[in-house]
């Protein structure tokens, strides 16, 4: 007669494969169209839900894939081709339900569609993202956002969104003076970079502009400029 300890743990494994290939309460969560600028970045958000608690097993390997190619794995023995190689890396940790995807140099080809899929060790593979993620790959950058503010001082800001958090651009202005910059997160893709400059005015800085230029991840540049009104 078998041992009901060894029949319970037969049991639960059992249970425990058909949670898994039934694919029940598996949830990811990405976003279905990020737009971004062409020889930038871009982070593809990712994060996922299974049914079992706890990390039952080690070594999970994820891969973003197109078509029947492969552009992104965690897996260390996995070769990609040479489109993709260097460039694009799973930036998650698998096992902790994060399969966030960076590609850097973003090309005008890569704009998917992208399917996420997950191997379990000892297990079938499955493809999580039934919606694709796809990239909207644009090639001029949008002018920064400038407001000017002329009292005492002038206080002007330039203000760029990009989904590049790992490398944000870098803003510069025709002036000199202090200078903050801060970045924040707007949604799960997309960021925000703002450059706030303060200085104290001459009379040969009126009814001349001020200039603000923004170089992107990738050299692409953008500029914006405000007439000075005493």
């Amino acid at each position: 007669m078998m041992d009901l300890k060894l029949w319970l743990s037969i049991l639960m494994v059992c249970e425990m494969a058909e949670s898994i290939g039934s694919g029940k309460s598996w949830l990811i969560s990405v976003p279905s169209k990020i737009p971004v600028l062409e020889s930038s970045c871009v982070v593809i958000p990712c994060e996922y839900d299974y049914p079992t608690k706890g990390n039952l097993w080690k070594k999970w390997r994820g891969y973003w894939t197109r078509g029947d190619e492969t552009v992104a794995s965690n897996n260390p023995k996995f070769k990609l081709k040479q489109e993709f190689k260097g460039r694009s890396r799973i930036t998650g940790t698998i096992e902790s339900n994060d399969c966030t995807w960076q590609l850097d140099d973003v090309r005008e080809t890569d704009t998917g569609p992208f399917h996420l899929t997950i191997e379990i060790p000892r297990h079938s593979k499955f493809i999580f993202s039934k919606d694709p993620v796809t990239l909207d790959v644009f090639r001029v950058p949008e002018p920064p956002i400038m407001s000017v503010a002329v009292l005492k001082k002038v206080t002007a800001t330039c203000k760029v969104t990009h989904a590049c958090p790992s490398s944000p651009p870098k803003i510069f202005w025709s002036h000199g003076g202090i200078l903050k910059t801060k970045s924040k997160k707007m949604n799960k893709w997309l960021w925000s970079t703002k450059s706030t400059l303060t200085f104290t005015p001459q009379e040969a800085n009126f009814n001349k502009p001020l200039k603000c230029t923004v170089n992107f991840h990738g050299k692409k540049t953008a500029h914006s400029s405000v007439l000075l009104i005493k």
